[in-house]
């Protein structure tokens, strides 16, 4: 039994996961906004702010390792994606009428596969190089 089926007693087709998904994605990113300015604002005002903003992912910044700063920035990346790949969905489905059964099976499967592929490659890239 899914910890879905056992709070709510049904059981979400993966469409709807991936719309919740995609809200979600977009939350995570409203409430990191200070996080991205300042990521943004430090690695553009100088190169001495830039050697800091990268010396952050190693040494960390305040209480915060360095490991846990590059789990936010995975997080981020995997929101930005999964939205953006969610929202073109949205779009295609707007502007096509496609929005049968199978094909939102098919385009919330292509959605989360594709989101989590490129998070994995970039996370790698964020972490071992």
């Amino acid at each position: 039994m899914r910890l879905t089926d056992a709070i709510t007693g049904y059981k979400y087709p993966l469409a709807a996961i991936v719309s919740i998904l995609h809200r979600g994605s977009g939350m995570l990113m409203f409430f990191l906004l200070p996080f991205i300015v300042w990521l943004f604002d430090a690695s553009l005002t100088s190169e001495i702010t830039y050697s800091r903003f990268t010396s952050v992912f190693i040494a960390g910044a305040w209480f915060l390792p360095g490991w846990f700063i590059k789990l936010i920035a995975l997080a981020l990346i995997w929101s930005y994606l999964h939205h953006l790949i969610a929202g073109l969905r949205h779009l295609w489905m707007d502007a096509t009428h496609a929005v049968g059964l199978e094909f939102g099976r098919q385009s919330a499967v292509f959605t989360i596969g594709v989101s989590v592929i490129l998070t994995i490659a970039l996370g790698v890239k964020l972490f071992f190089f």
